[in-house]
């Protein structure tokens, strides 16, 4: 199973990801892949150590594409470069079993380099190959759009997940990740309501998404867990009675059903 999860900046799309992917850990072999240009995948499970992203992996991008990121315009380098040993290689294990992996893509300055260069290459292919390739759970946690994914790896998403929070912002940037997955071919997109506060707010978001033909697969409680999480550095996972969690666990009850 793949899934993407989006939303606008700050919804909470990365404690959802990384949420998931604990709980889906507990069962199958995941892979929590951050594709987001903040990166803070990483201190949602809890780990602290610096962790270069692949975007930055200079001798990895010249040994594979045989081009330097960053390289002149118009310099040849390979388009279909091999990537096929990298989601082991470059990922970080979460817990001794290694059922929990974590690969940090990171994100290519396009005001220097362009969208067509080697590390966007590269990051592109390593993204087709974790998606229509691997046989474990995808979680991609992604920025606020489709930017990653073309659509041949779009059409091998199983999900998208729009996260969305009660106020008129989040709902239009949901309005447009919906309408730009559906000209990928993105096969089926869901919402959840994270940071409700009470059934006034829910009511509302929800009747606004069903509006534009969107469905709820969830809501998550405004919990002081998700911040103490954060403040401590620690996955949530570690807050098991905590509301946030509680609602996350049915999420994905609902996901995998």
């Amino acid at each position: 199973m793949k899934i993407a999860i989006t939303g606008k900046g700050g919804v909470g799309k990365t404690t959802l990801s990384g949420t998931l992917a604990c709980i889906f850990s507990q069962r199958y072999k995941v892979f929590a892949i951050d594709a987001d240009p903040d990166m803070n995948l990483a201190s949602s499970l809890g780990i602290t150590e610096p962790i270069v992203p692949i975007s930055k992996m200079k001798d990895l991008i010249k040994e594979r594409t045989g081009a330097e990121p960053g390289s002149s315009f118009g310099e040849v380098f390979k388009i279909n470069p091999k990537i096929s040993d990298l989601p082991e290689s470059l990922s970080i294990n979460y817990d001794d079993e290694g059922n929990l992996k974590l690969l940090v893509m990171g994100t290519v300055d396009k005001g220097g380099d362009g969208c067509v260069c080697p590390a966007s290459v590269l990051l592109k292919a390593l993204m087709r190959n974790l998606i229509l390739k691997k046989d474990e759970i995808i979680i991609l946690d992604m920025e606020a759009g489709v930017e990653h994914l073309g659509r041949k790896t779009a059409e091998a998403v199983d999900l998208m997940i729009i996260v969305v929070e009660p106020g008129l912002k989040s709902l239009e940037t949901a309005e447009r990740i919906k309408r730009l997955a559906g000209d990928i071919g993105i096969p089926k997109i869901a919402c959840v309501i994270n940071k409700v506060s009470n059934e006034t707010e829910n009511d509302f978001v929800t009747t606004k998404l069903k509006e534009m033909g969107l469905e709820v697969i969830g809501n998550i409680p405004r919990d002081d867990a998700v911040i103490k999480a954060d403040m401590e550095g620690k996955p949530l996972l570690d807050y098991p009675d905590s509301f946030a969690f509680k609602s996350i666990e049915k999420i994905a009850e609902n996901i995998l059903s």
